[in-house]
Parts: structure tokens; C-alpha cells; sequence
């Protein structure tokens, strides 16, 4: 097949994909917005595979509605250009905003291009939940619109694949759970590998002397980036000298800093690091913490986690329980406990105990990576995905 793989995030297991697909015989273009800002993956690492991003030399324009609007139409354009230039058997494509996902499906129904939607969250259904929350209640119009325009999407789909479990009752509402397959994400575990706490990176950045607790990935509306520094704080109230290292770019880096310096919270800032030195951020860590706000639900799951449990760390979640990625937590043996300031004194007991037993960490750690490794199987997400693209692009 010849293959077109769009992940608008340019994330790491989408990008392992493709190179598997790559490796099975077929011809990959591996396609991400350049100008979506994020930790990414080992993009032009897969010799086999042709690399080609949109939007680049922009960023997005998260905080303006309009300009942000008008950004993801002209990506949706500059994607159905580069499917027109490839002339794909069959296209991929996930984590697509919903106007750039429109403009993309008009095309591939009028060019007849068989495609399969890879359906990382319910936007319709976040979208609502913001809405008089964190975004003003003039926007559950907005997000109503977009739940349409999703589900008109996803009925045009040659398949759909979802992440959970949990999003079939939604597609048995749109009346498409006959094409929806369940193919959970993934971590690459060839790529995020166990290092010592003592590495290279932690050294570059004076975190090796002080416990350290860890947090890599995107904070937007889904996350309350304030739980990472109340927890550290409770953990120091405990007696121990933690500290708090947040790998992240954004709004919530202000709002991390104010409520560090208002709790006294030692913390180091920095932006997305290469995908090369991941494995020593995450190996920085004693502790690996995740947040996902309540209105998140079951219909995302923070790949963060999937790289955390890989780099063969303890994991604190502070997320839904129903949610995939806290199941995995407590499969590992971390701690799971409501995204409030209710969880705070809980987890904090759980990161001191942690902390003071050597063994019980390491042991932890071990933990996580066996789970990693039972779990992420490439060749068997590669099969299932090239079975259902073989038989859509047939």
C-alpha cells in the first residue's frame, strides 16, 4: 500500500507506527503540524519512511479563538494538498482538530480516497466540558457545532479506530460502532528505555543531589498544572527536600511559577527537550506525576503516561479513575487518586514512603517496565492496523 499517516501532534507511538508499517513492505509518508507545539517524537528516524510536516514556520495560536480558528482550516488545505501529491492508497489520520478534520474529509469523499479516522479523544464531548468552566458559556455553541461536525466526520470514515473501550457507546449513538476497532495507544519501548536516576541530562541541570519529582508533556484545559506544585509542597511539609522538574511550554508555565513562589516550591522550569534525551528527563525523576482534570473522563488518555511507565518509574496519577491510563497506574503499582486538592495528603504519604525505601522504588520501577513491556507489543499494533488499512484500502 502506498500510505499517508497524519498525526497532528507528531507524537512518538504515531511516528513508531508508520516505521512498523514501513518495515511490513508498504510505502509511508509520515505527515505532523509543525506548528502545534509539543513534545515530539523520533521524526525523520525511520529511514524507510518519507517525513513531510504542515504548518511549518507558524505556531498555533492557542489563546486567540479567531486567528486559531483560521490556522486549522489552512492546515486542513495544506493536508488534503500533500494527500493530493502522495496520492495515498489509504490515509490515516488522528488528533486532528475539528475544522482542519472537515476540510480534510470533504476532500477525501469527493476524491473517493479511502481513509481511517484514529480517534485519540471525543472533541465534541471535552469541548462541551469546558464550556462555562474554564472557556465561557458562549462556547458550548461552539462546541455543539463541533460535535456534529465530528460525528459527520466519523460516519464518513472507511473505519475508525478508538483508544478505550469507552468511546463505543458514543459511536453506537453515531450509529458507527460496526466500523470501530479498539487498538489502544502505546509507548516505544525500543526509544524510552530505563536510566540511571544519576544521568547525563539530570547532571546538565542540577537534579541529581535533591529528590525529584517529574512532570513531561503538555498542561492545557484537561490539566490543572497547580496539583503538580501542591503536591511537592505536601511532600516537603512531610520532611523531604523534594523538588519539582516540569517539562512543558505554554500558558501553564506562568501559573506554575506564581504558585511555586507563593508555596515556596523549588522548581525547574524547561521547554520540551529532544525526543533523544527523553529517557534521561524521565530518568530524572524518583517520582513520575500525571494530572487529567474530571471533565476529561474516560475519552483521553495522556500518552505521558504510557512513556512514564516505559522509563521504569514509580507513577502518582491524579485523574479520573474510569480513565485507561489510571488503570495502568494502579496495574503498576502507583498511585491513583481524584485531580483536587482532596488527593493532595493521600498521594503525598504515598511519594514520602516511596522516597524513603529504596527497594519498594526500584521495585516499583521494575514494575512499571514489565507492564510497559506486556502491554506495547509493536508487531501486534502494527498487524491490527495494517489489517484494517489493507482491507479499507481494498
Amino acid at each position: 500500500m502506498r500510505v499517508l499517516v497524519h498525526d497532528y501532534s507528531g507524537h512518538p507511538f504515531q511516528v513508531e507506527l508508520s516505521g512498523e508499517l514501513a518495515r511490513r513492505g508498504h510505502d509511508v509518508t509520515h505527515s505532523w503540524c509543525d506548528a502545534h507545539v509539543s513534545g515530539k517524537g523520533n521524526l525523520g528516524g525511520y529511514p524507510d519512511v518519507r517525513f513531510e510536516a504542515i504548518g511549518q514556520g507558524e505556531v498555533v495560536e492557542k489563546l486567540s479563538f479567531g486567528k486559531r480558528l483560521g490556522q486549522e482550516l489552512r492546515y486542513g488545505v495544506q493536508l488534503a494538498r500533500q494527500i493530493r501529491r502522495r496520492r495515498p492508497d489509504v490515509v490515516l489520520f488522528g488528533n486532528v482538530p475539528v475544522p482542519m478534520m472537515a476540510v480534510v474529509t470533504c476532500y477525501l469523499v469527493v476524491t473517493r480516497t479511502p481513509w481511517v479516522s484514529w480517534q485519540q479523544d471525543v472533541q465534541g464531548i471535552a469541548m462541551r466540558s469546558f464550556a462555562g468552566t474554564k472557556l465561557g458559556k458562549g462556547f458550548l455553541v461552539f462546541a455543539t457545532i463541533a460535535g456534529w461536525i465530528e460525528r459527520w466526520c466519523n460516519r464518513r470514515a472507511d473505519a475508525i479506530v478508538v483508544i478505550s473501550n469507552a468511546f463505543l457507546d458514543v459511536h453506537r449513538k453515531w450509529g458507527t460502532a460496526g466500523k470501530t476497532s479498539v487498538i489502544p495507544n502505546w509507548a516505544p519501548l525500543g526509544e524510552l528505555v530505563p536510566t540511571p536516576r544519576d544521568n547525563a541530562w539530570a547532571q546538565e541541570h542540577d537534579l541529581v543531589d535533591a529528590p525529584n519529582l517529574v512532570y513531561s508533556g503538555t498542561l492545557g484545559l484537561k490539566h490543572n498544572p497547580r496539583l503538580l506544585v501542591q503536591l511537592t509542597k505536601a511532600v516537603r511539609d512531610r520532611g523531604v527536600p523534594a523538588q519539582l522538574t516540569v517539562v512543558t511550554e505554554g500558558q501553564a508555565v506562568d501559573e506554575l511559577a506564581d504558585e511555586a513562589t507563593t508555596l515556596g516550591v523549588p522548581i525547574t522550569l524547561l521547554p520540551f527537550q529532544p525526543y533523544e534525551r527523553l529517557s534521561e528527563v524521565l530518568g530524572s525523576g524518583d517520582v513520575l506525576v500525571v494530572v487529567l482534570d474530571k471533565s476529561a473522563g474516560a475519552f483521553s488518555v495522556p500518552s505521558k503516561t504510557l512513556s512514564y511507565l516505559c522509563a521504569a518509574r514509580p507513577v502518582v496519577g491524579l485523574m479520573p479513575d474510569e480513565n485507561l491510563a489510571a488503570q495502568l497506574i494502579d496495574a503498576a503499582g502507583g498511585f491513583v487518586g481524584s485531580p483536587d486538592l482532596g488527593s493532595i495528603p493521600a498521594a503525598a504519604d504515598w511519594v514520602v514512603e516511596v522516597l524513603s525505601n529504596d527497594e519498594e522504588r526500584e521495585k516499583l520501577g521494575q514494575r512499571s517496565r514489565e507492564l510497559a513491556e506486556r502491554e506495547f507489543e509493536l508487531s501486534l499494533c502494527g498487524a491490527r492496523f495494517e489489517e484494517i488499512l489493507l482491507r479499507v484500502a481494498r
